[in-house]
């Protein structure tokens, strides 16, 4: 049997770790890749993995509905194919940048998702399909219980949100409409060293780097006590693999259970430095200071402030647990230490 998979996103931190696992597992691996200037594009995939015979890269984007089409056909001419396993990753997919570019987010994140889908529905093997949908716990932004689990309402905060409420609906619509295997993963955050430095977890380590080396003076920072569920993107897309291994299409969260704050993960940031952080002031006024020399490393800017924010996300993933077998490896302190090792080592 040739084990095939299609990656929309494969560029993305997700993209390149599933990449990875996939290629370990013997996968042949049809990534799709928007057109870019920059030469560093491929830039989170590793080389060994960018010249591995089974990486096969497709140029285009999920708001061209033919360009899914080719990587369909081409994917599903392989010899030997029994099972096309579709992962979608592509997304505009930081939540403050949604309310700047809302209908970007919306043609991205939604209507994307209805192109792939379409592409599965009319595609002559659709039978042998199985699809993934890379949702997400902002879906349930104001919280209407907690833990969130896959029964918990919605209640998205933002054009992000919003738009991946779409795409959550409309998979769950192909799939018992059409009787297709299409399946959400809701996932909660996750991070790695792949991470895009305009997301806050990678912001927050760039900038202790170039701190503690004196080419930065402090680090803006928007809110200090919003809590998220924090995990490894490499454990997560393991959990995404799992879920098309499975019999039946079904929706599945994905989470740690523990929760922690911005300012905490500034606080084992600072120190894996060597420094304390001391925190002083209320509101916008509070900082953060080195405790052995009072120097201000942290301030407040507003303008990273969300129009509707979401304070607190923790998900319980007991169902992915007890049926498919999953668990984090990677523990909350070992995340953020490996995060500024990573930026560490590049710096020097």
């Amino acid at each position: 049997m040739t084990r095939v998979a299609c990656i929309t996103g494969v560029t993305g931190q997700d993209g390149s770790y599933l990449t990875e696992l996939l290629l370990e597992k013997h996968y042949i691996v049809y990534g799709l890749v928007r057109r870019c200037s920059l030469s560093n594009n491929l830039g989170r995939i590793p080389s060994d993995v960018r010249t591995n015979p089974n990486f096969r890269v497709h140029y285009g984007d999920v708001t061209d509905a033919s360009s899914i089409l080719t990587m369909l056909t081409s994917a599903s001419s392989v010899p030997g194919l029994d099972v096309l396993e579709v992962y979608n990753l592509a997304a505009q997919s930081h939540v403050h940048r949604s309310f700047e570019m809302p209908i970007y987010t919306l043609q991205t994140d939604a209507a994307g998702v209805l192109n792939i889908l379409e592409a599965i529905r009319v595609s002559p093997i659709q039978k042998k399909i199985r699809f993934y949908q890379a949702s997400t716990s902002e879906l349930f932004g104001k919280v209407r219980e907690t833990p969130q689990t896959e029964l918990t309402p919605f209640y998205p905060r933002s054009p992000y949100g919003v738009a991946k409420l779409y795409a959550f609906w409309i998979t769950k619509n192909y799939r018992e409409a059409y009787n297709m295997f299409a399946l959400n993963g809701i996932l909660f955050n996750h991070e790695s060293p792949r991470r895009g430095e305009d997301f806050v977890t990678q912001k927050i380590v760039k900038a202790a780097q170039k701190i503690v080396s004196g080419e930065q003076s402090h680090l803006a920072v928007g809110n200090l006590d919003a809590r998220r569920d924090w995990g490894h993107a490499r454990d997560y897309v393991e959990a995404m693999w799992r879920m098309l291994q499975h019999d039946v299409a079904d929706d599945w969260v994905v989470a740690t259970g523990e929760t922690h704050s911005v300012r905490e993960f500034i606080e084992l940031v600072f120190m894996e430095h060597g420094f304390t952080i001391e925190w002083s002031g209320q509101g916008l006024q509070e900082v953060g200071t080195d405790a052995s020399t009072g120097i201000v490393f942290i301030r407040i800017d507003p303008a990273f402030f969300r129009p509707a924010e979401v304070d607190t996300l923790i998900g319980d993933a007991t169902k992915l647990r007890t049926t498919l077998g999953w668990k984090p490896t990677t523990a909350f302190n070992e995340l953020v230490k490996e995060m500024v090792e990573a930026e560490r080592s590049i710096q020097n």
